[in-house]
Parts: C-alpha cells; structure tokens; sequence
C-alpha cells in the first residue's frame, strides 16, 4: 500500500515538471503563461518559443506520462489500478502543477505518454485519427478531443482491463473538461487554425 501511495505522489510530482514554463524561463526570460494563450503546452510553446523547443517540451511531456505508468508498474505490486492512476497523477500535474502556483497546461502530450504504456495500439489508432483531423482542420484542439473520446472506445474494443478502460473514461473526461473553451470557440468559428493568426487561447497540449 505504502509503495502504491509512493508511485502516485512521485508520479504527481513528476507531472508537475512544466517543460513548457522552465523552456521559456531559460530561453527568453519570461513566463509563457502570460504569452500567447496563456497555455503552458507544447501548442503555445511552438507559438512562442518556435520548433525546436515545441519539439523537445512535447517529447519531454510524453515521456514524464510513460515514466509515470513505469513507476506504478514498478512499485504497483501488480495491480492494474496503480498504473493507472500514477497515469492519471502525472496528467493531473502538468494540468495543475504545484511548482507553478497549479496552473500548467491541458495534458495531451502527458496523456499520450502514459497510454503508450497503458495500452500501445489502441492509443496508435487514436493518434492517427487526430492526426488526420488536425491535418484536414488544422484545429488542434479538436484532434486533441477527438484523440480522448476515441480513447475508452477503443480500449473497450480491445477488451482491456477494467482498471484501462476507466481511466482511459477519465482521460476523456477531463480533456473535455479542459478544452471547454476551444468547444465554444469552435462552435462560434473563432478558434485558432494551426498555423494561422492568433485569436486567443489555442488548441492543444
């Protein structure tokens, strides 16, 4: 039990490591929260900071989510519940990072990193399917949703552990969450295009 609780507060911890924030601290001096969107993602660091560091926060994203699943693994005893919410912990910390006064980014690239290991093909099929959106839309907050919703589908489909498919129920569910505002923006024809002019908060991670 004792481990358990160990991997979940590290996992948290480790989630909690804003990439995006640090990059821009130590690239530019500034906060990234109060640049672009407000976001602190891999989406407003390409906006703000450009590829190179876009590229290495969104790796760096993904890999904190996997390291999270592998210390619940590690110290899970075996039980299919403690990777998943060490998944779910880390998600929790880039959302709402305790080393940056609780507000960080939406989670996506943290997601992606601990479903990989949660459950690789599922998460593949999904991942493409928001590709092929962001590509044809160029709206990365809708890839980004349509890449959670797909998500508890597909791991049904592939008749995944109970534990998996709750959390991938969860996942969904605060993507949604997250992104409540690109929904509007979306509805009114206002969001951001990948690529194009910038109209407020964007789309993705």
């Amino acid at each position: 039990m004792l481990n358990s609780i160990i991997a979940i507060a590290v996992s948290y911890l480790l989630g909690s490591i804003s990439f995006s924030i640090l990059f821009a601290r130590w690239l530019r001096k500034i906060d990234i929260r109060e640049h672009g969107s407000g976001n602190a993602g891999a989406t407003n660091t390409l906006r703000v900071l450009g590829k190179g560091p876009a590229i290495a926060v969104f790796l760096l994203d993904i890999a904190k989510g996997s390291v999270a699943v592998l210390v619940g693994l590690w110290l899970g005893d075996g039980k299919d519940w403690i990777p998943v919410l060490c998944g779910l912990a880390a998600i929790a910390g880039h959302n709402w990072p305790v080393y940056f006064r609780f507000k960080g980014g939406k989670g996506i690239a943290t997601t992606v990193g601990a479903l990989v290991v949660w459950a690789f093909v599922p998460t593949l099929i999904a991942g493409i399917l928001a590709i092929l959106v962001i590509v044809f839309t160029r709206y990365v907050s809708l890839g980004s949703m349509i890449f959670a919703v797909c998500l508890p589908i597909l791991f049904y489909v592939f008749d995944l552990e109970a534990a998996y498919i709750w959390g991938a129920l969860a996942v969904a569910i605060l993507a949604i969450a997250r992104h409540r505002n690109n929904i509007v923006k979306l509805m009114n024809g206002t969001e951001n295009k990948l690529g194009g002019s910038k109209k407020g908060e964007p789309h993705g991670a």
